[in-house]
């Protein structure tokens, strides 16, 4: 049985997803999973160490069965850059910040202020009306911290570029961390 099948029958009968895997020098072979995930499903869940754990006992047992070479396992979740390869995860991932990289520059279709050897794009992941997808984005620099912004000055203009999944070299969650805490809750105060 090929590895890809051993792995994939062995992460979905646990129930997870099968991410990616991916064999590596040295003899370590990593793999990827998430939880599943349906459209209209309430709450983001996430990848626990004790889900690692018990993926990394059964694939140890079933590799061993198999007779299939590698000298390290590691199990892991998809991360806070993880990759985007399928239409589902477009869609599950709609409306929020990615960084695409095209296989080819944009050329001739750049618009004005995009540079026509352009690849690399970091916005928001939208929807068009005729059911593609496209990101949007403004090339306008965050204000430094203590920097004043007049009020006055008009933002920069949101500029959007259209796409298919075959134009994408690879596309992936924008790794954006707040250190600051949580945000400050609106509304009013339930005391």
């Amino acid at each position: 049985m090929a590895l890809q099948q051993i792995v994939e029958q062995t992460v979905t009968g646990l129930g997870y997803d099968l991410v990616e895997i991916e064999r590596s020098a040295g003899g370590l072979l990593r793999i990827t999973i998430d939880m599943p995930w349906t459209p209209g499903q309430p709450g983001e869940q996430f990848i626990t160490v004790e889900d690692c754990e018990k993926v990394t006992r059964q694939l140890q047992f079933a590799l061993e069965v198999e007779g299939v070479d590698y000298r390290r396992l590691e199990v892991s979740s998809p991360g806070i850059d993880r990759l985007l390869r399928h239409e589902q995860d477009f869609v599950r991932f709609e409306g929020e910040v990615v960084d695409l990289t095209l296989r080819e520059p944009i050329g001739a279709a750049a618009s004005a202020g995009i540079a026509a050897n352009r690849k690399k794009f970091r916005g928001t992941l939208e929807r068009t009306e005729e059911g593609g997808w496209q990101i949007v984005w403004s090339d306008e620099p965050p204000p430094k911290p203590g920097q004043r912004v007049s009020k006055k000055r008009p933002p920069a203009p949101l500029q959007a570029l259209g796409f298919t999944l075959d134009e994408l070299r690879e596309a992936r969650l924008a790794p954006i961390v707040n250190f600051k805490g949580r945000a400050a809750r609106s509304g009013p105060d339930p005391d």
